[in-house]
C-alpha cells in the first residue's frame, strides 16, 4: 500500500509540472512602464485561460476611439480577489493602470481598474515579478 501511495504521489507531481510550465511568458509586456488609459468598456471576457477587457479609448487627435485589448489573470484568480463576471459591463467608463505591450500595439496587462471617481474596482497583480 505504501508503494502504491508513493507511486501515486510521484505521478500526480509529474502531471502538475507540465501545467505550470505551459503558462506563457510575460516578456511581451513592458513591466518597467506603467500607463493609465481611460475608456469605455466594450466587452469583459470572463473566460479561461485569461480574462480580457476590450476597451474603447478616445483618440486624442480625434477621429473616434481605438480599441485596446487588456489581459488579466484567470477567472479563478480574479474571483479570489473579488472580481465577478459582471464587475465590468459594456458602456462603463473606467480608468485602467497597465503595463503596455512592448511592440507599441494597443494592449497590455492590467494592474488595476478604477471607476471615474477614482475608486478601485479591483487589481490584477499577476505574472512575473516587476
Amino acid at each position: 500500500m505504501k508503494k502504491f501511495l508513493a507511486l501515486a504521489l510521484v505521478a500526480s507531481l509529474g502531471m502538475a509540472v507540465p501545467s505550470a510550465q505551459a503558462h506563457h511568458s510575460f516578456a511581451m509586456f513592458d513591466r518597467t512602464r506603467e500607463v493609465t488609459i481611460t475608456g469605455t468598456v466594450r466587452q469583459f471576457q470572463w473566460s479561461n485561460p485569461h480574462a480580457y477587457i476590450q476597451l474603447a479609448v478616445p483618440n486624442p487627435q480625434g477621429g473616434g476611439a481605438t480599441e485596446w485589448s487588456l489581459e488579466m489573470g484567470s477567472p479563478m484568480y480574479l474571483y479570489s480577489r473579488g472580481w465577478r463576471p459582471r464587475t465590468l459591463r459594456p458602456g462603463m467608463e473606467v480608468r485602467v493602470r497597465l503595463n503596455p505591450l512592448r511592440n507599441g500595439a494597443n494592449g497590455g496587462v492590467v494592474l488595476e481598474v478604477l471607476d471615474m471617481q477614482g475608486n478601485s474596482l479591483g487589481t490584477n497583480q499577476v505574472g512575473a515579478p516587476q
